[in-house]
């Protein structure tokens, strides 16, 4: 990441223009997410300090909306709803919801087919679950979930046209791989994790989504993704508690793990949770970060800085993958799980090296968390 990358001032009027070019007309709503949605109500909740990002969507997008933006973007609505906090990362989302003035109204009858546009900004990520429902109901959107000032200064402020071209150059760069390689250097131990891919076309996270076309994009974006098809070997995981262990791999599933490093609880509730469901351990994407950003703290932003790389357990459906909630026998445990590996949310995992084996040729894509030279030619 070069840190003395300047961005302009985040300007939603730009944001919305060059993410969904919305036409006169369209409807716009913003879902947030609170213990107690009921709290919503004249907004009750913006005193209580635990609600930052649900605070961040009133001060930067609800206010500007309300006060100039809709009209001078010809637009409807811009109306706030509040739904009660998941608790899981990409969980399904409940049946009910409430506006401003306190009335519980049905998401998916009353609200979604509403709107045109949904800007969801919430404490866990929504973005499984409201791809699903937008393609259901056909509306577009995007989610904004751990929103920070640092996102809004930075991963929101730059220029999604950029991105989009970027992300594409790196995507048909590593499209139709056969399979990719990380190795891990973890506390003194070296693993290695093989994720076949069996010559899939890559995709992309890029920001836009224009037209009619019902979808959801990931705000900020800046990533290419596979979903695999299997997957071999051993990778660390660090979680929430700091707790690492290196987590066994067969047939594209998470079976067993070992820690190395803190606390067993995080382990194994982890492995509890795929012996109850064996869904929740499948691998369900390779991720590589797109753009040039600074490091935000929320995985969201974080996970889209060229040279960092992610893989995924659980649910894979809203990425075009098999995994989807009815497979798993605990809803709550239904959730799409990014492990992001990155020089500030892992320090003591190194990726020392991502390797692509494409059309015969096997492909350095980063070492020690660097993009290599051949990604770096893809953007010239």
């Amino acid at each position: 990441m070069n840190d003395t990358k300047t961005f302009p001032p985040f300007d939603l009027k730009r944001l919305l223009n060059t993410c969904f070019a919305p036409e006169p007309g369209e409807r716009l709503a913003l879902l947030i997410d609170l213990d107690n949605p009921s709290k919503v109500k004249g907004m009750q909740f913006v005193s209580e300090s635990e609600w930052n990002v649900q605070r961040f969507a009133v001060e930067y997008f609800y206010k500007p909306l309300k006060e100039h933006l809709l009209e001078e973007l010809h637009l409807l609505g811009g109306d706030l709803f509040a739904y009660e906090v998941t608790g899981g990362s990409n969980l399904d989302l409940p049946a009910q919801a409430f506006d401003l003035s306190g009335k519980s109204l049905s998401l998916i009858e009353d609200i979604l087919p509403a709107y045109d546009i949904v800007l969801c900004i919430s404490t866990y990520s929504a973005t499984a679950p409201l791809t699903a429902l937008a393609k259901k109901i056909g509306f577009r959107g995007a989610t904004l979930h751990g929103l920070n000032k640092i996102i809004l200064d930075t991963g929101l402020s730059v220029d999604y046209e950029e991105v989009s071209r970027q992300a594409e150059k790196l995507r048909l760069g590593m499209t139709r791989a056969q399979a990719a390689e990380i190795d891990f250097s973890v506390l003194g131990r070296n693993v290695s994790l093989r994720l076949i891919l069996s010559e899939q076309e890559a995709q992309k996270s890029h920001g836009l989504c224009r037209g009619k076309t019902p979808d959801i994009a990931n705000l900020p974006a800046g990533e290419v993704y596979f979903v695999p098809t299997g997957a071999e070997g051993n990778f660390p995981r660090k979680f929430d508690d700091g707790s690492i262990a290196i987590l066994e791999v067969r047939n594209g599933h998470v079976v067993a793990g070992e820690l190395i490093s803190g606390k067993e609880t995080a382990l194994s509730e982890f492995l509890s949770m795929i012996k109850q469901d064996p869904a929740a351990g499948v691998i369900g994407e390779l991720g590589f970060g797109t753009q040039e950003l600074p490091a935000s703290g929320r995985d969201i932003q974080d996970e889209k800085i060229f040279g960092t790389v992610h893989v995924a357990t659980g649910r894979s459906d809203h990425l075009g993958g098999n995994i989807t909630p009815d497979l798993f026998t605990n809803k709550k445990n239904a959730t799409h799980e990014d492990i992001l590996f990155s020089p500030t949310k892992t320090p003591e995992i190194d990726v020392s090296r991502v390797v692509m084996f494409r059309a015969g040729e096997e492909t350095v894509l980063i070492e020690h968390f660097q993009p290599s030279r051949y990604l770096r030619g893809l953007i010239q």
